[in-house]
């Protein structure tokens, strides 16, 4: 090895290996799943078969062309992926590094009132706090809202004569940014049939998201959260807000970057997990009147 080659020449390399790597793992992670997913499939598809018949025959004059189109190809990939582009950026704008507590904190407090409230009336609610993980596929369906968090506007839009009650509420920091939205429903086959739409929607939505989703059953009154995966099911007041505290305002602001990259990259759910644990068994319907 030659002496005046220095370390610096060595690491330079891997490190720029490393850095495109992860940008591109970045970039395909977060438009697996949307609309803009077959596309870049068949657009990788294409180019790397092109690359690869162009080195093996040798075609001077077509890797040519592909050289020059280079920049038309970044400009037309902007193009078709502009909502997924616009979307990477806004998320990296909300960066859990910059969140405040305080709305948090207060949001916490409204939905468990609100629950509480649902509960005890047997009013169905499905409400996904949003985290990291910006829940664009599940406002497609959704009408937009928009409005301060208050227990009297959620109570309002889960009222079962509310035109828009159906559905689930999207919470954003302290704000209801969507209300009537359809979530996933999980594909596990390990689950109760006597398991209700909105149950198996929460389990969904965190099975693909890193949302805090909180479920009221109108059959029981049952409250009921989900996070990663997993359903736990009657819980009481004081549970849910120990819960929230926990997973929301955990723990201070300097290991906020952490979870949202262990949030974005990391921590996938196990099917080994159980998907429910029910805590405390629902209380009886009353009994038909006879008469």
């Amino acid at each position: 090895m030659p002496d005046h080659i220095h370390i610096h020449d060595l690491w330079s390399p891997a490190l720029e290996i490393l850095i495109l790597a992860v940008l591109i793992y970045f970039a395909f992670k977060f438009v697996r799943g949307t609309r803009g997913w077959p596309v870049v499939i068949g657009f990788v598809v294409v180019l790397l078969t092109l690359e690869l018949v162009t080195t093996l025959l040798n075609l001077q004059v077509l890797k040519w062309i592909l050289g020059s189109a280079s920049v038309f190809i970044a400009v037309g990939a902007v193009v078709i992926f502009q909502p997924e582009l616009r979307r990477m950026l806004g998320e990296l704008g909300n960066l859990p590094l910059f969140a405040s507590t305080s709305e948090q904190r207060e949001s916490i407090e409204i939905i468990i009132e609100t629950c509480e409230r649902l509960a005890d009336v047997k009013i169905g609610a499905l409400i996904a706090i949003e985290q990291s993980i910006q829940l664009q596929e599940a406002t497609e369906a959704g009408i937009k809202v928009d409005c301060e968090v208050t227990p009297e506007m959620l109570e309002t839009i889960f009222f079962p004569n509310n035109a828009i009650h159906d559905g689930g509420v999207i919470i954003k920091g302290d704000r209801i940014a969507y209300a009537a939205c359809i979530f996933p429903l999980t594909q596990r086959s390990d689950l109760n049939k006597s398991l209700g739409t909105r149950h198996r929607a929460a389990i969904g939505l965190s099975e693909e998201t890193d949302a805090v989703i909180v479920v009221v059953s109108e059959e029981t009154g049952m409250i009921s959260h989900a996070y990663k995966g997993q359903l736990v099911r009657g819980v009481s007041v004081e549970e849910l807000r120990a819960f929230l505290t926990l997973i929301i305002l955990r723990p201070a602001k300097t290991h906020r970057f952490a979870r949202w990259l262990r949030a974005r990259f990391g921590e996938r759910n196990h099917s080994s997990a159980p998907a429910v644990i029910t805590k405390r068994e629902p209380r009886p319907a009353p009994k038909p009147n006879s008469k």
